[in-house]
């Protein structure tokens, strides 16, 4: 093969053999490269006029593909942490390209040299106790429908799922033993867990299931229609349950909730209960303890409680001052 050499064979190899079953990659790392791809070709096929069948390597060379992220940040408005996603789809792909292409090997040398972005290092949003309370009254429990929102909201609480976990529980997730309830969650990375369940989550729970009747493999919160939740319908949840609570909780007023921040709730409870951070990063599934280190760097209690153990009683704090012209010009920086 060649520069000329169709994305096509390669793209299907990609997928359908290196991913799938070289690597066996998850369904959610499949769908995100799919989706970087479909627009990578949209954007080829406004630039170039080819159809995505007819596209060659040579039209994924770098200042292309350059080309591209900037459209993603400037016309799409993608975050920089999105563009970076999408660059490191294609750099998968070129590491394939390099194996299977190797006259392409300039070609590949630009596109893996493309530098991903610095991104800013937010302090995470999250909702307090108090949020979640008028969160958890919003929902109408006189529905069915009603029922199933609350049993979803305080089981995201507790539990600390993300999005595509919770979705995804069967009913045979839930397991009930003497005294205490517990969720086998399949989470990211194919890494399972098992989460306890608070003794009012444990009560909600059952009643929940014995309404439902189902077998283990269907869905623990159907739909009306007895599919699977959407994102978007549960993104519908979470704001209708928002602007009832904001009645009675004004700071939900300013918010937007997001499964994340409800996420984001159970972690900094944790936190604030004083549970050791390696056993939050197990509750929630991380990957690496480094991740869970974002809460206490949201965490101002905590930062506060610490500073008033090291600073000296009627001490003031006193700034440093340069007492030399090249000390002063590093000051200055």
């Amino acid at each position: 093969m060649n520069d000329a050499a169709l994305v096509g064979p390669l793209l299907q190899y990609f997928f359908a053999e290196h991913l799938a079953l070289h690597k066996h990659a998850s369904r959610q790392t499949i769908v995100s490269y799919r989706d970087t791809f479909r627009l990578l070709f949209q954007f080829l096929r406004q630039k170039t006029g080819k159809t995505p069948a007819a596209l060659a390597i040579a039209d994924l060379d770098a200042p292309n593909l350059l080309e591209f992220l900037r459209h993603l940040e400037c016309e799409r408005k993608n975050q920089a942490c999105s563009r970076n996603v999408r660059l490191t789809a294609i750099r998968s792909f070129f590491h394939v390209v390099a194996l299977r292409c190797p006259t392409s090997l300039g070609i590949v040398t630009r596109v893996l040299a493309i530098p991903s972005k610095k991104t800013e290092q937010r302090l995470v949003g999250y909702v307090t106790r108090e949020e979640m309370d008028a969160l958890l009254t919003a929902p109408d429990q006189t529905t069915w429908v009603g029922r199933r929102d609350h049993a979803l909201l305080l089981t995201m609480y507790n539990s600390g799922a993300r999005l595509s976990e919770m979705i995804a529980l069967g009913q045979g997730n839930l397991k009930f033993e003497v005294g205490h309830g517990y969720l086998q969650i399949h989470g990211k990375g194919r890494k399972e867990r098992t989460v306890p369940l608070w003794p009012d989550t444990v009560r909600v729970l059952k009643r929940w299931a014995q309404e439902q009747k189902g077998a283990a493999e269907q869905v623990l919160f159907p739909s009306v229609r007895r599919t699977p939740l959407s994102p978007d319908t549960v993104d519908r949840i979470l704001q209708q349950s928002a602007g009832t609570a904001a009645k009675a909780c004004a700071s939900l007023r300013t918010k937007h909730i997001t499964p994340h921040m409800i996420r984001h709730g159970t972690a900094m409870a944790l936190l604030q209960a004083g549970v050791d951070i390696a056993v939050i990063a197990l509750y929630l599934g991380h990957e690496s303890i480094e991740t869970t280190h974002i809460y206490v760097e949201a965490d101002l209690a905590m930062k506060e409680r610490a500073l008033e153990k090291i600073a000296p009683e009627n001490t003031p704090l006193r700034r440093f001052r340069a007492d030399d012209s090249l000390l002063a010009f590093l000051q200055a920086l």
